[in-house]
């Protein structure tokens, strides 16, 4: 499984780059890798078509908890 932030990472992105590209702002995108809170469907979506992951795929949890 992969977190947000090694999706990103592994495309070289900055959160503020990810955040554009799904359309939401760098705070949010922040707050769904510190599991904060979390994308909804719509977002979801868009982070799996440009990762090229499922949702199954993604760990949206922080490492603590998993």
């Amino acid at each position: 499984m992969l977190t947000l932030k090694a999706l990103r990472s592994n495309m070289n992105e900055t959160q503020a780059q990810a955040a554009k590209i799904i359309g939401v702002s760098p705070d949010t995108w922040m707050n769904w890798e510190n599991a904060k809170t979390f994308p909804n469907v719509r977002q979801i979506n868009k982070i799996t078509s440009h990762y090229g992951v499922t949702y199954d795929e993604i760990n949206f949890l922080p490492r603590s908890t998993v």
